[in-house]
């Protein structure tokens, strides 16, 4: 049972590295990875983490507080370089590996990343971006192994270096150890929040182990230390996975990597012979694994908790999967600004398609367009406030004064209301935010992107439900010119944007709808859509 009057512990005196160096130790023997079939432990983890962080530290200019981007996906090389970066009190920037270019090319310069950790196969586009920022070391991670050391020539980089063969020279340095403030930087995670400019949001190992125990405390009930086995599908560059991996890890338990969660024939045939008893996803995986038919046939009698965020679970995934599975789903809501995690159902009694309660130490506030406090039950914009809330946006004062209020309340953009039970329901986002699978689109840049083509004159940008993803993106586009066809703008679009943020559908119109002044009214093309929509469900 949870208490929703209790309090998180006192942490000041520990950090997330204390807590990662403690499980090492004590749970040494015990599997903390499951990758492609192979178990790694706690031990092996800890000892190749030392060798990465001691090579980075005789090796190069990194110092504690520089920025070092880690562009992988769920492989076993991220854990290892993230729990290094950490020790050496370096701060992580995570990155997308199917980012293009131009949105590296911001993300870099803006963080002053001095080094990469970067998947071998992506890292020509990463060569590109090379000359404009401070990187100066990149290290090469070959996805199947640890102890590849063959590199490929990258033009613009000052030293490149295999991963394995890191841990090779590593293997007999022995590492600094470093104190830190626990309150200090130690994450980047970049969002466009509501406006669209992408932006890090600054997370201390404060921030992040107190929403690791805020969550511990709402599942306790079905979260047994060194005994569990979790389903990773998420990418750890998300904030959401990144933050479950820690909480399982800190607790003894093992995390099994999906590499590539779209591949479903791969992704049951690597967790068929494991005995899961905890799942972490979104909408469309729930949606997609329940209509495997591969999947149908696992052994669901481990399973005891299911975790969803990220973008609104419906009502069709959570009984397909509780149909299939046996397990009922709770979903969480939260921000990148705010660990994520700021409210979750209880395991026991979760409320479908509800935001859930909030989690230790935390308030909950819905206020009007002036910021006061609305009674409950009424619809308002949802502010947060508790440990895990973020320092601010990453050299972005004015940005971070208009979501952090003096006082420490984040405003989080989205409309919802408090229920009698206390539970939070979700209704809206305040801005024009899409999220695909779980990943945040912003309307300016998918438009940017359509107006730079030559023979777009104006494009507007929209969210569409979707089943599969939860939303879909629509452009409307006016042209300049009759010689352009919407699989041309597709095609320019795959070249500049990555894949959750390419439209699904492009709509060529003679004019788009505007305010007096000007500015293009994409809630007048929602509604537009939702009406065809309602015509289409009522024929």
């Amino acid at each position: 049972m949870f208490d929703r009057d209790a309090h998180l512990p006192n942490l000041e005196q520990t950090s997330l590295v204390d807590e990662i160096n403690n499980a090492c130790k004590k749970y040494a023997q015990k599997s903390a990875f499951n990758y492609l079939g192979k178990s790694y432990t706690f031990a092996a983890i800890d000892q190749y983490a030392k060798a990465f962080s001691a090579w980075l530290q005789q090796n190069t200019y990194l110092e504690p507080g520089d920025r070092i981007a880690i562009q992988l996906p769920n492989v076993i090389h991220y854990p290892i370089a993230a729990i290094a970066a950490m020790r050496m009190g370096l701060v992580i920037v995570n990155t997308n590996p199917l980012y293009t270019a131009r949105e590296l090319s911001h993300q870099f310069k803006d963080s002053g990343a001095k080094a990469i950790v970067v998947l071998e196969g992506i890292a020509n586009t990463v060569n590109k971006t090379l000359p404009e920022s401070n990187i100066e070391t990149v290290i090469l991670v070959s996805a199947n192994t640890l102890n590849e050391h063959q590199t490929i020539s990258l033009s613009h980089a000052q030293q490149v270096i295999s991963f394995g063969e890191v841990l090779t020279k590593g293997k007999s340095l022995s590492p600094t150890e470093v104190t830190f403030d626990n309150r200090a930087l130690s994450l980047l995670q970049y969002t466009g929040g509501t406006t669209g400019v992408s932006k890090g949001a600054m997370l201390s190992q404060h921030n992040l182990l107190s929403n690791i125990y805020q969550v511990i405390s709402r599942i306790d009930s079905v979260f047994k230390p060194g005994e569990e086995k979790l389903v990773l599908p998420l990418p750890l560059y998300h904030i959401f996975a990144f933050t479950i991996s820690y909480m399982y890890f800190i607790r003894g338990c093992s995390s099994i990597l999906i590499p590539n969660p779209s591949d479903l024939d791969q992704f049951v045939q690597l967790i068929a012979n494991e005995n899961f008893t905890a799942f972490a996803g979104i909408n469309t995986l729930l949606i997609g694994l329940t209509n495997h038919e591969k999947f149908k046939t696992l052994n669901f009698s481990k399973l005891k908790f299911t975790i969803t965020g990220g973008a609104a679970t419906t009502m069709a995934a959570i009984k397909s999967w509780h149909n299939v599975t046996g397990c009922k789903v709770s979903e969480g809501w939260g921000l990148s600004e705010s660990s994520p995690a700021l409210t979750l159902n209880p395991p026991s009694d979760p409320q479908a398609s509800c935001a859930g309660l909030p989690v230790l130490s935390t308030e909950i506030r819905i206020v009007d367009s002036k910021g006061n406090s609305l009674e409950q039950g009424k619809e308002g914009e949802v502010w947060a406030r508790g440990p895990q809330v973020m320092l601010g946006y990453w050299q972005r004062p004015e940005a971070t004064s208009e979501t952090l209020t003096a006082d420490g309340w984040l405003k989080t953009g989205d409309i919802g209301y408090i229920q009698a039970d206390g539970f939070i329901k979700l209704v809206d986002r305040k801005k024009d935010m899409i999220i695909v699978s779980g990943f945040n689109v912003y309307p300016n840049e998918i438009e940017d992107v359509l107006s730079s083509h030559e023979h777009v004159l104006e494009a507007a940008v929209i969210g569409m439900p979707s089943d599969k993803t939860g939303e879909s993106i629509r452009a409307y586009v006016t042209l300049k010119s009759v010689n352009c066809t919407v699989e041309l703008l597709k095609q320019y679009c795959r070249e500049q944007l990555t894949g959750y943020k390419n439209p699904k559908e492009i709509i060529f119109t003679q004019a788009l709808p505007k305010s007096p002044v000007g500015k293009i009214l994409r809630r007048e093309l929602r509604q537009q859509a939702l009406a065809e929509i309602e015509k289409i469900a009522e024929a």
